[in-house]
C-alpha cells in the first residue's frame, strides 16, 4: 500500500482490517473509545500526539509512516457556515422563481411580490457582505 497517496484514516482502517481487528479492539488496546477510531476512519478527527505512537506499533507501521499521510482538505466537513451561505445563494433564487411562477399563474399579489423579492435581495446583500 503506498501510504503517501492515502489519507491517515484511509491508513488506520487498511492496516486495521488486515490486522483482524475491530473498531472497538483497536480501541480497547489504545485506552479510548470505539467512537474516536469511527473518526479517525472518516477523517473527521486525528489522534493525538500521544496515542500515534502507540497506534503505529499495534498497526506495524512506523510513526513517519502515519504521520506522511495525505492531508485532507479541512472543507471536507460541511458544517452549519456552509449551509447559511448555501442558502444565502438559494433563496433569492426561489423567490425570483415563486414570484415568476405565481405571476404566470395570475396569483400574484402586489405585497406578496414585493415581499418575495426583497427577501431575496436581502439574502443577497447579506451574502454579499459575509462573504466577499
Amino acid at each position: 500500500m503506498c501510504m503517501s497517496t492515502k489519507s491517515m484514516g484511509e491508513i488506520i482502517s487498511t492496516l486495521r482490517r488486515e490486522k483482524g481487528k475491530t473498531q472497538k479492539e483497536l480501541a480497547d488496546m489504545l485506552n479510548i473509545t470505539d467512537k474516536a477510531v469511527s473518526k479517525w476512519e472518516r477523517d473527521v478527527a486525528c489522534p493525538d500526539t500521544q496515542t500515534i505512537p502507540k497506534l503505529a506499533e499495534i498497526l506495524g507501521v512506523s510513526v513517519e509512516e502515519l504521520m506522511n499521510a495525505k492531508s485532507v482538505p479541512p472543507t471536507g466537513h460541511k458544517g452549519a457556515s456552509y449551509l447559511f451561505e448555501f442558502l444565502l445563494k438559494v433563496v433569492p433564487l426561489a423567490m425570483g422563481i415563486a414570484v415568476v411562477v405565481t405571476s404566470l399563474l395570475d396569483k400574484l399579489d402586489v405585497t406578496s411580490g414585493f415581499t418575495m423579492l426583497g427577501i431575496g435581495i436581502a439574502c443577497t446583500g447579506i451574502h454579499l457582505l459575509l462573504y466577499k
